[in-house]
């Protein structure tokens, strides 16, 4: 299945779930005791595409205020999940050092790629924006790092949820009944082919983060620069 057939299928969906009041709320957002943390190969837009992203927000912080919002700090696309975030999960598990250097390693030979942010989709959790990389080069990073962890005994958990495929940037989740249902809908629709930008990934991060990747959290453990 191809990003756009895949990203349509999930917008027809949860769009049928919202008209009907379907939205699965988040209820760890806000609690204090949500010790799920990982580790995660990510990259960040632009910031001309933030800006874009940044009124849209605006524009949902009208009609849904009650609900969660990604700041500028935390907008990322997921890489690859190199550890899924998980209770109990600690640096001190690891040696950082060890996947700092491995992927070192993989993507010095990785050329940047270009990403498009068109229009939006969603889940029953979540808004997101959609990225389609305009070349195969994020999709051989993800084999080559897959490959690499494969022929190690690093501790990782990559596609152990499902395999990654898509290149979105989640923006707003759920974590409280809906308020105005009928003008969040609208103004979905109003952004469902909006084009937010295109941007050149030049450096990738691997942090230990969060759910959330909320920037009070993450901590930064290698950045790598594309070439």
């Amino acid at each position: 299945m191809d990003l756009q057939t895949h990203y349509n299928k999930l917008w027809e969906k949860s769009r049928a779930g919202f008209e009907a009041g379907i939205f699965d709320l988040d209820p760890r957002i806000d609690a204090p005791t949500d010790d799920r943390l990982g580790l995660t190969l990510l990259t960040r837009p632009s910031s001309e595409v933030r800006e874009r992203i940044r009124t849209f927000l605006g524009e949902l912080q009208q009609v849904a205020p009650e609900q969660y919002f990604y700041p500028d700090t935390d907008l990322h696309i997921t890489v690859l999940s190199i550890i899924s975030c998980t209770s109990g999960f600690t640096l001190s598990s690891i040696n950082a050092a060890d996947y700092v250097q491995l992927l070192e390693s993989i993507t010095r030979h990785a050329k940047r790629f270009k990403v498009d942010f068109t229009a939006i989709t969603a889940s029953p959790e979540a808004v997101m924006v959609q990225g389609f990389p305009l070349d195969n080069s994020l999709q051989k990073l993800r084999e080559s790092i897959r490959s690499a962890f494969s022929a190690t005994s690093l501790l990782q958990s990559l596609d152990k949820r499902y395999t990654l495929k898509t290149a979105h940037a989640t923006v707003l989740r759920f974590r409280a009944p809906v308020q105005q249902p009928e003008k969040l809908l609208r103004l979905l629709d109003k952004y469902r082919k909006y084009d937010f930008g295109t941007f050149e990934v030049e450096e990738l991060e691997l942090v230990y983060n969060d759910w959330y990747q909320r920037a009070e959290k993450v901590q930064v453990l290698g950045k790598f620069r594309l070439g």
